[in-house]
């Protein structure tokens, strides 16, 4: 079963598998296509119909099966509402990860096997080898961040054929293929959020707003509701107003530096280094392999999707968390986030920042 969106990764993911460019060995694979549908705002309707109708003629180009799971009840009461849920306690969730453990490698897969599927296969930039994940060739587009939260089991069941590939090189077979997505618009980071997030949180949270203050405790403006900012984030801070803030000079930016729930204030900071953490603690954390690591462990981490890897030693804290200790301070790590730990190019496992 190729999950099928409509877009041009899992399009030539089907039809690398459905012209033998990616088979297990010893195996003769049957592919057919699924398109999932997934609960949308817009539309009503739980996904996008251009969407289905590229999978379609993709389906019908490569000559496979092609079926439709609705999955927009389950995606909206366990992707949706528990990203609105955490971001009204504050946190900064990262949706996709949820998404990934829970439907496309959860319903999807249980529902597959149920039909007599060996395998689901996706159009992850992601490499797989026998049990274990690794970083995918194109680094910039590099998606096993994503998928800490997989086990041995569900690894066992899934093919990522275009890992091998880069972008440009997946485009470019795209067009051999003739498919059709001349003029698509590539995918949305959230896709569920129509515009932006903050749009989004307006729409389906109420906003509480409160002061904004420095660490001194000056009120320097209001805010609009505390889920509609991150840590570390720059711009969208309202601070005209305050009595503090007529004070300030003109010059540095201000970043938001903390959040505090209880008395429902926004702390923000001019000086960028303040952002800087030695360390952090993680919650719900998993790893790949069914052997448990022996602690301290030297890792490299990503403590978001788009930020580097880096140095950095893992060890065992109370009630299942571990703690994060970085070679260098690092910026605006943000509770709700993934911190995601490899050894070389291998996926090791993840946690939530906490």
């Amino acid at each position: 079963m190729v999950a099928m969106s409509g877009g041009v990764d899992s399009s030539v993911a089907a039809a690398l598998l459905k012209k033998g460019r990616f088979l297990p060995a010893g195996r003769q694979v049957d592919v057919i296509g699924v398109f999932m549908k997934f609960w949308l705002p817009k539309t009503g309707r739980g996904y996008s119909a251009e969407s289905e109708i590229r999978a379609r003629k993709v389906a019908k180009i490569l000559n496979i099966p092609f079926y439709i799971f609705n999955f927009s009840k389950e995606f909206k009461k366990i992707v949706v509402n528990d990203f609105l849920r955490k971001n009204r306690r504050g946190l900064t969730p990262n949706p996709c990860v949820l998404c990934n453990k829970e439907i496309k490698f959860g319903l999807l897969l249980q529902r597959s096997l149920k039909l007599d599927a060996d395998f689901v296969a996706t159009g992850h930039y992601v490499r797989r080898a026998g049990k274990k994940l690794f970083k995918a060739k194109d680094e910039n587009k590099d998606q096993s961040y994503f998928l800490w939260r997989l086990n041995q089991k569900k690894i066992g069941r899934v093919l990522f054929p275009i890992g091998d590939y880069t972008r440009p090189e997946v485009e470019k077979m795209a067009k051999k293929f003739k498919f059709p997505f001349a003029g698509v618009k590539k995918s949305q980071e959230i896709c569920f959020v129509e515009t932006n997030v903050g749009d989004f949180l307006k729409r389906y949270l109420k906003q509480k707003p409160g002061n904004i203050i420095n660490a001194r405790g000056d009120i320097l403006g209001r805010h609009g509701g505390l889920c509609l900012y991150t840590i570390g984030q720059r711009k969208g801070i309202n601070l005209a107003g305050g009595p503090a803030f007529a004070k300030a000079t003109a010059g540095k930016p201000y970043y938001v530096l903390d959040k505090d729930l209880n008395k429902n204030t926004l702390i923000v900071t001019r000086n960028e280094k303040d952002l800087g953490k030695k360390e952090l603690m993680a919650r719900g954390v998993n790893w790949i392999s069914d052997n448990k690591p022996k602690f301290p462990l030297a890792v490299k981490v990503k403590i978001r999707y788009r930020s580097k890897s880096v140095p950095a030693i893992v060890k065992p804290a109370n009630k299942g968390k571990i703690r994060v200790i970085f070679k260098r301070n690092q910026r605006a790590v943000t509770p709700g986030q993934s911190a995601v730990f490899y050894k070389g190019r291998e996926l090791l496992g993840g946690g939530i920042i906490c």
